[in-house]
């Protein structure tokens, strides 16, 4: 079968709505909070928008990007005070609209950490060399489970207040197809 995948990295909405993408954390309003593919800044993680439509943030209804943009800020939030109990080199999260690669609405959310090397630590993360995003040694794994279950439980905390909701977790979901 020359040229088909079954990748779920080849459609990574797709493969969230039929609950196959094993990066996702958990499911709000928008999309699905998921985890980076790459962890070379630990806690590095995504929102990936439910519109399958949509290109870029504009091709969103404003209630749809308002949604999207708050929800972003919970996954943002929840990286920094994961990111900050577990490294006390924590400095900040950083958050990327970008859409050059990937033809879906998606935000970036990236932990800054002090240990960075001094010639990136105030440059945009897209300035790390090729190779730190491709390396298998920060390739996300089991490794990254602490991490992954402390954001996740705070995105739960966090979507808990007045104007945030939870559709799903990935434990959640788990769970329920176990019993």
């Amino acid at each position: 079968m020359t040229g088909i995948t079954t990748d779920w990295r080849a459609d990574r909405i797709g493969s969230a709505l039929r609950g196959e993408n094993p990066t996702v954390m958990i499911e709000l309003t928008s999309g699905w909070a998921v985890i980076g593919d790459t962890q070379f800044l630990p806690g590095y993680c995504v929102m990936l928008s439910r519109n399958i439509d949509a290109t870029k943030l504009a091709d969103l209804s404003r209630s749809e990007r308002v949604q999207f943009l708050a929800d972003t800020d919970l996954l943002a939030t929840a990286v920094g005070h994961a990111c900050a109990a577990l490294d006390p080199a924590f400095r900040r999260t950083n958050i990327d609209i970008l859409g050059n690669a990937d033809p879906f609405v998606h935000a970036h959310v990236f932990p800054r950490y002090d240990w960075e090397p001094a010639e990136l630590i105030w440059r945009p993360v897209w300035l790390y060399p090729i190779e730190k995003w491709k390396d298998p040694a920060t390739a996300l794994g089991q490794q990254h489970d602490a991490l992954r279950g402390e954001i996740t439980a705070q995105l739960v905390r966090l979507a808990s207040e007045p104007g945030a909701r939870i559709i799903g977790t990935a434990e959640s979901d788990s769970s329920e197809s176990a019993q």
